[in-house]
């Protein structure tokens, strides 16, 4: 039976969804587009196998073809980061780090993390989340005048607090990282490095942004994002490696990290694998193995420095002053509005991103005072640089009208028109 049949008010749900997507401009830069692939493997018949534990290794029968789709995400990541290790199963980014943290802590324990006013994400040690009620945070930020990590604080904090983790990564940040930097303040105080990679993955197996593997002891990512693959989560190592950090088994004998890992994934954090969504995963994964994908992850950039110039060409402040990446966070306290207004008139233009908080900000994170915009999703759907420069112009429009529901109404026309040519990936 069908879905609208069985159950219509779902599939109209959906049927709406599906136009929202296809008439707006997709600027939220922790969105894409997946294949219809990948959507095909996550709506399969995978969805019903229960597979607790690892590949070959499982507490339920049955599993050898789960165990196939599994082992090829995990060859297809690894060849991918150039990674010796890796655990696909995580539900999410945020399950990801909870894992790592799980497995590699203990309550209590010191954690240095990017400040999430600057930039940074919930589970890099904010007090509204597990990292900040588990463990014991303490944080770096971003020059005021700059808007660029200070690597010469970062070490100063570590130095004074010791840390048994340190994180680098962001959700809001324009700018590489200097993961060999990072490296040396973490082995300077005997700290874990964690690299949390969920924005640029995709830049960065494309080689378009620096690698963490060869410095960061674990890193993490989503697979979503610039990765262009279904929501979910991975761990990874560039070299397995006994880990100096814990304690040995009864036996004497030391534990691998890749050991230590798996089981905070699972037991430790979650039971079943989605298998569906690893399959999906997978797909994703071989997606991003192909030249055309680095050439997607060249043109993304592109068009986020297009973007980052017509902004800056009409006097908005973008933090650090451009981008490196596929996306900007823009503080909109010169044009006289908050971020929570711009996302409610941007919204009515038919074009979607999200309040966001620049450094330094006086607003609540319910409002902000700035909004984050980002390249991935509209690119896949076919844009280029000229596309984000049209774009902008509509972005600015609205904003400096943003109380006027007749412009925003035109505005929100005249994308539906323009997106109406670029067609959602197939």
């Amino acid at each position: 039976m069908s879905l609208n049949s069985s159950d219509s008010a779902i599939y109209s749900l959906i049927s709406k969804e599906l136009i929202r997507q296809t008439d707006g401009a997709e600027l939220i830069a922790s969105e894409n587009y997946t294949s219809d692939s990948v959507m095909e493997a996550q709506g399969s018949i995978l969805t019903n196998k229960y597979a607790e534990g690892l590949p070959r290794r499982r507490y339920y029968g049955g599993c050898e073809f789960v165990d196939q789709v599994e082992q090829l995400a995990i060859d297809r990541i690894c060849e991918l980061f150039g990674a010796e290790w890796a655990n696909v199963q995580p539900h999410s980014g945020a399950s990801a780090n909870a894992a790592v943290m799980l497995a590699c802590l203990n309550a209590g324990d010191k954690i240095l993390g990017f400040d999430l006013s600057h930039g940074g994400h919930l589970t890099h040690g904010s007090s509204v989340n597990f990292s900040g009620k588990l463990y014991n945070p303490v944080f770096y930020g971003v020059s005021e005048k700059t808007g660029l990590v200070d690597m010469e604080k970062v070490a100063e904090v570590a130095e004074r607090e010791k840390p048994k983790m340190i994180i680098c990564g962001a959700s809001a940040y324009a700018r590489d990282w200097d993961y060999a930097r990072f490296r040396e303040i973490a082995d300077n105080v005997g700290a874990i490095l964690l690299a949390d990679i969920s924005h640029p993955a995709g830049l960065i197996v494309s080689k378009i942004l620096a690698d963490p593997m060869p410095h960061c002891h674990v890193v993490t990512t989503t697979t979503h994002k610039t990765l262009r693959g279904p929501r979910g989560g991975v761990i990874m190592m560039g070299q397995d490696f006994p880990n100096p950090w814990g304690k040995t088994n009864p036996k004497g004998v030391v534990r691998k990290m890749s050991a230590i890992l798996d089981s905070g994934v699972f037991p430790g954090m979650q039971g079943g694998p989605l298998e569906h969504v690893i399959a999906a995963k997978a797909v994703a994964f071989g997606e991003a193995l192909k030249p055309s994908y680095k050439t997607y992850c060249e043109q993304v950039v592109k068009n986020a420095q297009a973007m980052a110039e017509a902004f800056m060409n009409k006097d908005y402040n973008l933090i650090s002053g451009g981008t490196d990446n596929h996306l900007m966070l823009i503080d909109l306290r010169n044009k006289d509005i908050t971020g929570k207004q711009a996302e409610i008139a941007l919204g009515k233009a038919e074009i979607t991103v999200n309040k966001n908080m620049v450094p330094f900000d006086t607003r609540s994170p319910f409002v902000t005072s700035g909004m984050r915009v980002g390249t991935a999703a509209v690119t896949t759907r076919g844009l280029v640089e000229s596309d984000m420069v049209q774009l902008v112009e509509w972005m600015d429009e609205a904003i400096c009208n943003y109380e006027n529901e007749s412009i925003l109404g035109n505005i929100a026309i005249s994308v539906k028109t323009k997106m109406s040519k670029f067609p959602l990936v197939s």
